[in-house]
């Protein structure tokens, strides 16, 4: 950001400089140094910089508004408010730029205030911002409605702001309003009838304004402006908060009222609504096998942890059953497995149906080149990695646990913590001759995820930056939904079971029920490229057209991604 803030002072030095030697009379210090510069003259050398800025756009608006923010520093006349509310009524002579220039100027000057003690010219420009509003509402100022708002809320402005000046307007104009309550009414009206609902929540929230009743919410909700509602209601109050939630119920928009009734603190009014929605919302959590997340929003209550065991009973995930219930001392649940692994195993894939002979766990050196000297023999393998999920946000992912690899026959799960503590060089050298094989045809499902987590978890590790013959099977196919499970019973018939999707990758031993679901990952991507090629082969497509989707990842530190075709057919035929 120093170096954007740097370009565009400069460029402003630029333009200040090239303007005095073409005999212009802006001052050399135009820019930093505001005392004797017009708002014209700001506005002039603010535009320039706006269009000749080479920065994409958000971030050339970020650089510009902290220049902006480092004028108002710099004594502008009669104030740093006062200065922006004369550019606002300037800017619409500049056309074309006048709706950007003024967000740009307008949150500059919100931050500054932020970080800057109220003053004398605080209140001034309130009387003026207040002015320029009824200008625009009038449309003797040409502004966007939403900047009239905004120019409201940046300044301050309140109902006695609007009242002298409109009482002052008044005196010097024949005025069809006779209170200045009246004309913010009526510019209310029309805002709504224009459907503009977002702003006219908030002039009636900011003036204090209650003539509207729960038909205006009702009209709201049914043109879909849900966050004007619930301001709308919050000012209101509890009555109108109640008939907001009872009307997401009748919409069934429980995820909306489960927040309302949360945020408002009105769970005993409406406990049963408040229960379905926070149960809705922990179903969602599981089937997103984001079981953590589920059991942290449960918060210890004893009947939402029953239903999440019902839950991970429902989903066959029954380590997570016996974990749930020795946590929190719950009985009589083991009894009730058995149906539902029946119920389970008709539902989902499972190895023995893929012709899995052994998964084989690889965490020593010994492992490793064996594993190795058998992938070496086959020409094509199916690649996935898993790792601990971190739900904390804005925290760093956790490394990647383990990797995947499946043959025909067996799948070798790495152990990389341990393999990368042990023996890191022996494992660099073995996962370099199976990635970089130009002779082995890698399936991964969005493996390029995968591969930036994996350089970021081992950046010190040559075999993760560079990949030979990968081949994304998710882009082999378009208009796919549900992840690999989804592609999995579109192309097999049969999808996978994903509850064990965000588990603890790093719990040693693994179960068996994540060792199965790790496997299973690695070796569907096998069955779903032989079926799905052999078929596209089959509706006429052609026959090698799967090697056009093939991409080699030269410098994944660099994150250069080059696409190649295969030159050499006879290199590889895994078919």
């Amino acid at each position: 950001m120093a170096s954007e803030e740097y370009e565009y002072g400069d460029r402003f030095r630029n333009i200040t400089n090239a303007n005095m030697n073409q005999g212009g009379t802006i001052c050399a210090h135009s820019f930093s140094n505001l005392t004797h510069s017009s708002p014209l003259v700001f506005l002039y050398l603010l535009k320039e910089c706006y269009v000749h800025g080479t920065l994409k756009a958000t971030k050339k608006f970020r650089a510009l508004q902290q220049q902006v923010m480092l004028a108002l520093h710099n004594s502008p006349q009669p104030g740093p408010s006062s200065f922006i509310i004369h550019c606002l009524y300037l800017l619409p002579i500049f056309d074309l730029h006048c709706e950007g220039l003024s967000h740009l100027i307008i949150s500059s000057l919100r931050r500054y205030l932020k970080a800057t003690t109220s003053s004398l010219d605080d209140s001034k420009a309130a009387n003026l911002a207040a002015n320029l509003f009824i200008d625009i509402v009038l449309g003797l100022i040409k502004h966007d409605e939403r900047i009239g708002i905004k120019i409201l809320e940046v300044f301050d402005v309140r109902l006695t702001n609007i009242e002298s000046a409109f009482n002052q307007f008044k005196d010097k104009n024949d005025f069809q309003f006779d209170t200045a309550n009246s004309f913010l009414e009526q510019y209310i009206f029309t805002l709504i009838e224009s459907q503009s609902y977002t702003l006219a929540v908030a002039l009636l929230e900011r003036f204090s304004i209650r003539q509207s009743g729960q038909s205006f919410l009702i009209r709201i909700l049914e043109h879909n402006e849900f966050m004007a509602a619930e301001k709308w209601a919050t000012f209101m109050g509890k009555p109108m908060l109640c008939t907001l939630i009872e009307e997401y119920v009748k919409r069934n928009k429980l995820k909306f009222a489960y927040e309302i009734i949360k945020k408002n603190n009105l769970q005993p009014h409406f406990p049963d609504v408040y229960r379905k929605c926070k149960e809705s919302m922990l179903r969602n959590l599981a089937e997103k096998a984001l079981w953590d997340v589920a059991e942290k929003k449960a918060k210890g209550d004893s009947k939402y942890i029953e239903y999440l065991v019902y839950l991970a009973m429902e989903a066959g995930y029954y380590e997570k059953v016996d974990e749930l219930c020795d946590r929190y001392s719950l009985e009589g649940f083991s009894n009730n497995k058995e149906p539902s692994e029946n119920l389970q195993h008709s539902r989902y894939l499972h190895l023995n149906q893929l012709g899995i002979e052994d998964v084989v766990w690889v965490d020593d050196a010994d492992g490793l080149l064996e594993a190795t000297r058998n992938i070496e023999e086959h020409k094509l393998i199916g690649l996935d990695c898993e790792w601990k999920p971190n739900y904390v946000k804005g925290m760093k992912p956790n490394k990647v646990s383990i990797m995947q690899i499946a043959t025909d026959k067996m799948v070798f799960i790495l152990d990389l913590i341990k393999l990368f503590a042990d023996c890191p060089e022996f494992l660099d050298h073995c996962l370099t001759r199976i990635l970089q094989s130009p002779g082995i045809l890698k399936l991964g499902y969005n493996f390029q995820c995968d591969t930036k987590q994996l350089a970021q978890s081992y950046g010190k590790l040559n075999c993760f930056m560079r990949y030979n013959m990968l081949l994304d099977i998710q882009s082999m196919f378009k208009e796919l939904r549900g992840g690999l499970s989804g592609l999995a019973e579109k192309i097999l018939g049969t999808g996978l079971n994903k509850t064990r999707r965000n588990s603890n990758w790093e719990l040693r031993p693994l179960s068996q029920n994540q060792l199965e679901y790790a496997a299973l990952d690695a070796v569907v991507l096998i069955h779903i490229f032989r079926v799905g090629s052999q078929s596209q082969s089959n509706e006429g497509h052609v026959k090698n057209g799967w090697k056009s989707h093939i991409i080699s990842l030269l410098d994944n530190s660099k994150k250069e991604k080059k696409e190649s075709k295969t030159k050499k057919d006879q290199e590889i035929d895994p078919n």
